[in-house]
């Protein structure tokens, strides 16, 4: 095994064009994201063509760029890590495709990482990461899930959405309330301003046993709401949060009970939410237990956590052959 790993990730599975250089010794190095909202706001939600032809023209200059920062040459370099999936078909080739050219010019292995490892690992870039054992609770636009980690890669699904993911939950209520896209951070900050008392939301499932979620029901819900009152977008933002925030608490206290872990781990774009992170960590210090998230820049989509993760997967010896081969579509487990 190397003594020396430096791992450049590369993250293209929807609308962010991730690049980060990760030491094994000196951390993370650089890292640069480009956000593709701009482009698909237009449209109301990602294009994926639209996405697949940005990535191929932001990621190679966002690769000099990283590599200048990090002060590393193509030598330096001893792997390449990019997104296999689960994402968009045509932007996760644009990585793959990348992340192997590269790795067969410069003679050094390639790994593909699965996108919600690599969200689950987040955590592990802060000053004090998380220790194995722990729960994680993914949450993001693709998905909703609570995972026992037993160690790196040994992933227990406890439970997950059986529709809506939380964040796109977020992103259509959003839409509804005519906050544009993505819409998630405007209704949270909208929610701020709204009264707790106006609007009881259900909280989806909370009295069945297990830890499966359901969102869809939360927004048809808002839906209805809005249409009866649309006068009143603060208070209902504000209805429509409490509920997704205490759900998603109530499942969270009742896995950790279950398991007896003591850690939880929050990663995903939705775990920027103020309300979430203030609620979990409440409920985790009444539970006597720690909650872990990642600093915000780490929240959504980025090449950080992947070259971490590659990283993470090249020390136990794994390495992918040269064949360019993604899964859109990938189960954690």
């Amino acid at each position: 095994m190397q003594s020396e790993m430096r791992i450049l990730g590369l993250e293209t599975s929807c609308d962010e064009t991730g690049v980060a250089i990760f030491d094994k010794n000196e951390g993370l190095l650089a890292h640069s994201v480009y956000s593709q909202t701009d482009i698909h706001q237009a449209y109301g939600g990602v294009v994926p063509e639209l996405a697949s032809r940005d990535h191929i023209r932001k990621s190679l200059p966002l690769i000099k760029e990283v590599m200048r920062v990090a002060k590393s040459t193509p030598k330096d370099i001893t792997g390449i890590a990019y997104t296999k999936g689960p994402g968009l078909n045509g932007a996760l080739l644009v990585g793959a495709s990348i992340g192997q050219s590269l790795g067969f010019a410069w003679d050094i292995p390639t790994i593909g990482v699965h996108h919600m490892e690599g969200h689950l690992l987040a955590p592990m870039l802060e000053p004090e990461p998380p220790s194995f054992p722990f729960l994680a609770l993914l949450v993001s636009g693709g998905h909703t899930m609570l995972v026992y980690v037993g160690k790196m890669g040994s992933y227990e699904i406890l439970g997950e959405s059986v529709d809506d993911a939380v964040g796109e939950a977020f992103d259509k209520t959003a839409k509804l309330l005519g906050l544009g896209y993505p819409g998630g951070a405007a209704l949270a900050a909208l929610a701020e301003t709204g009264n707790p008392d106006r609007f009881y939301f259900p909280r989806p499932m909370i009295d069945r046993p297990g830890f499966d979620f359901s969102f869809s029901g939360i927004k048809t819900f808002a839906a209805n709401t809005i249409s009866a009152h649309p006068e009143s977008k603060a208070d209902i933002a504000r209805g429509f949060q409490d509920a997704i925030v205490e759900t998603l608490t109530i499942k969270s206290r009742r896995a950790l009970s279950s398991t007896g872990l003591k850690t939880l781990v929050v990663a995903g774009g939705v775990s920027a939410n103020r309300a979430l992170r203030e609620a979990l960590h409440a409920m985790a210090s009444k539970e006597n237990a720690k909650v872990f998230f990642p600093r915000h820049e780490f929240c959504t989509d980025n090449g950080a956590m992947i070259a971490y993760a590659g990283c993470a997967r090249f020390m136990m010896g794994e390495r992918d052959d040269l064949s360019i081969h993604v899964l859109p579509r990938w189960p954690l487990a």
